[in-house]
């Protein structure tokens, strides 16, 4: 779930640095593969801009390489670590769209089975009809369904300074968050165009518990995070906390990019649920999306599925829980991105898994990610970076 769908204006096109201190930006990095200096250069410049601190990890091969800038703790300077675990927002779609192909795949489900009859009555209401929205237009967000957190009353109480910590310890029922989009009408009739929808994503958790007399997160645990040892890689529920190692998350929790900056690295994630609750760490987070682009988690029919895309614009797409894109050096990636309060995540890999990156900024008001995939990638910025903009929603491209 991305915290910037749900406030349009929440960030400005030019981000404001934090202080003097911040603007030079600590550097360090793990003993890895030589090179990567343009990748370098990004991180500190999005220091410069803005974010505490980015942590950042590639697995290329059998060489690794992870380096750090800026800082995890305002208050006591502590650099971020390699080895921070972050709140990793809508990548957590990637992991549940993969349940569910699983399942498929086992005849359990199909992909063209309805809402309907999984979840009856549930979506329901002013124009939303179960029956019309089958569950591979939950994954690939051309369901239509409203996005629970585009609701105005939804943003105040949980995005900006006063709601946020007044409620940022309540409990969310799935079931709620569904109801809540209910109250408005869809975006579109099913399968007639694409938008992003967290609400997708909250009904696909819902029917892997129906499907499997489960938690989805226990579903997760047992057929992805165990098997692939994500020993970084939880799905917390209602645990406010960030397991250690980690970093302090921050926002300025309102319609600007300026003012002041506040902790928000504790929250009840259940206000995310299968749209963007999980946990994870940038070398987990490279281990998943190598293990699921070489075949090791779906069988090739179920990843066939999943790689096929919605366009979305150009050199953009959408496929089941996975995005990709192109970048300037014609270098297609696919994975996700993610944002809730404080953390931007990206993680993604080439189509043969052999080269991943994923990164965290610890900020979520600030930094250019698209200008760190292509240094990596292409060894140089994009000659279109899109930085930050009231407009730019990252949960639909890079």
């Amino acid at each position: 779930m991305s915290v910037r769908t749900t406030r349009t204006a929440l960030v400005a096109t030019t981000a404001v640095a934090l202080s003097v201190a911040l603007a030079a930006p600590a550097l360090a990095a793990a003993p890895a593969a030589a090179g990567h200096e343009e990748t370098r250069e990004a991180i500190e410049a999005a220091v410069a801009s803005g974010v505490p601190g980015v942590t950042a990890t590639v697995k290329d091969g059998h060489r690794t390489w992870s380096a750090t800038a800026g800082v995890g703790n305002l208050r006591t300077g502590k650099p971020r670590s390699a080895d921070d675990r972050y709140r990793v927002g809508s990548i957590t779609k990637t992991f549940v769209a993969t349940v569910l192909l699983q399942l498929e795949a086992e005849g359990r489900l199909s992909l063209d089975d309805t809402v309907e009859k999984w979840l009856p009555g549930l979506v329901r209401g002013n124009g939303h009809d179960g029956g019309r929205i089958t569950l591979r237009r939950l994954l690939n967000h051309t369901s239509g369904i409203y996005n629970y957190t585009a609701d105005e009353d939804f943003g105040r109480t949980y995005f900006l300074k006063d709601g946020f910590f007044e409620h940022r310890y309540d409990t969310k029922r799935p079931a709620d968050l569904v109801a809540l989009a209910m109250t408005h009408k869809p975006d579109f009739e099913p399968g007639t165009s694409w938008n992003y929808s967290n609400t997708n994503y909250v009904v696909a958790g819902m029917v892997i518990e129906k499907v499997t007399g489960r938690p989805y997160g226990a579903e997760v645990r047992d057929r992805i995070i165990k098997p692939l040892h994500l020993t970084a890689t939880s799905v917390p529920g209602t645990r406010a906390t960030v397991p250690g190692p980690s970093s302090r998350a921050y926002s300025k929790l309102a319609e600007t990019a300026t003012g002041p900056t506040y902790d928000v690295t504790e929250l009840n994630p259940s206000l995310a649920y299968a749209a963007g609750e999980m946990i994870s760490d940038s070398a987990d987070l490279n281990r998943f999306y190598t293990a699921l682009l070489r075949g090791r988690l779906l069988p090739r029919e179920q990843l066939n599925e999943m790689t096929d895309v919605v366009p979305l614009g150009e050199d953009q797409g959408y496929g089941l829980g996975l995005t990709s894109a192109k970048l300037s050096c014609d270098v297609t990636l696919w994975g996700h991105d993610g944002g809730i309060h404080g953390s931007e995540s990206v993680a993604l890999t080439t189509r043969d898994g052999r080269r991943s990156l994923a990164f965290n900024f610890n900020g979520d008001w600030a930094g250019d990610a698209r200008a760190v995939i292509e240094a990596e990638f292409c060894g140089k910025a994009d000659e279109k970076p899109t930085g930050r903009s009231a407009t730019h929603r990252p949960d639909q491209g890079w």
